[in-house]
């Protein structure tokens, strides 16, 4: 990287302490619906290998486990590992759930005949690396699942709006690319021997307002809780005052609750069979 911007170390370091803050445990229950049905349409099959690259607190790992599949999940927050370790536990689940890095996995290769990430490793410094990784772990003939939220979207707007207010780190590709086709396809042409993608509507619901969500957001979800952080009291101020305008526009609720659809990219590949 040019100029001033930080080197990879500081991002990653960075980027460890953004999913650490707040509490995104608590976002993660208003979304286990997307991963239960996510895993669903897998069909997953008892006794298959299934890594689950960036698990956040197991919202793909649980599910995946009760199916019957041998599951390791790995994160590079030590807090939400800890939460995942917590859950299977709390469900008699045998889950291996270690931190480790997106870019560069412990894991030996063809360990795994699926691999699947949601909202997770999308959010890599370095896509290439985490996209070549995924491939490597994966067994020839086996499958990479991922849904990555789609730029144009309403979560890629969201990223667009905090990123306005508080700039990412310069050099760091934008997390909703992955949630392009074409570009999909250029970060997973390696090793892959069929790819299809398809845009899958899912629904935030919030049985809260509007402005209850942003700050339940604020206090919960780690990328605003952080820029939050960085920023003067009116600048904050100015930050809140657009998230609810975004929530607001996308609301269909009229009960003084919220529900937004959102979009994101189901990705679906296989590895080429050796």
């Amino acid at each position: 990287m040019a100029g001033n911007a930080p080197d990879i170390q500081t991002i990653k370091e960075r980027m460890r302490k953004t999913w650490m803050a707040g509490d995104f445990g608590e976002i993660a229950k208003f979304i286990q619906h997307h991963a239960d049905d996510f895993i669903s349409d897998l069909n997953i099959k008892p006794g298959i290998r299934l890594l689950d690259v960036a698990c956040g607190t197991g919202n793909l790992a649980i599910p995946a486990a009760r199916a019957g599949a041998s599951v390791t999940g790995i994160d590079i927050a030590d807090n939400l590992i800890e939460q995942a370790r917590t859950r299977a536990r709390t469900e008699g689940l045998d889950i291996h759930f270690e931190v480790d890095d997106a870019e560069s996995l412990a894991q030996p290769d063809a360990a795994f005949d699926v691999v699947v990430s949601m909202y997770g490793a999308m959010f890599a410094p370095r896509p290439e690396r985490a996209a070549a990784e995924m491939v490597r772990v994966c067994r020839p003939g086996g499958t990479i699942a991922m849904a990555n939220w789609m730029p144009e979207t309403f979560i890629g707007d969201m990223f667009k709006l905090i990123g306005r207010h508080a700039p990412p780190p310069e050099g760091v590709p934008s997390p909703a690319l992955w949630g392009d086709p074409a570009t999909v396809r250029q970060r997973l042409s390696e090793g892959i021997s069929e790819l299809n993608t398809k845009p899958v509507t899912v629904i935030f619901q919030y049985p809260f307002s509007v402005p209850e969500v942003v700050e339940f957001h604020r206090i919960f979800f780690g990328p605003i809780e952080r820029a939050w952080a960085r920023l003067a009291d009116d600048e904050r101020e100015s930050l809140r005052r657009d998230l609810e305008a975004h929530w607001n526009h996308n609301n269909e609720a009229t009960d003084g609750s919220t529900r937004v659809k959102a979009q994101y990219l189901l990705v679906v590949a296989t590895r080429t069979a050796s």
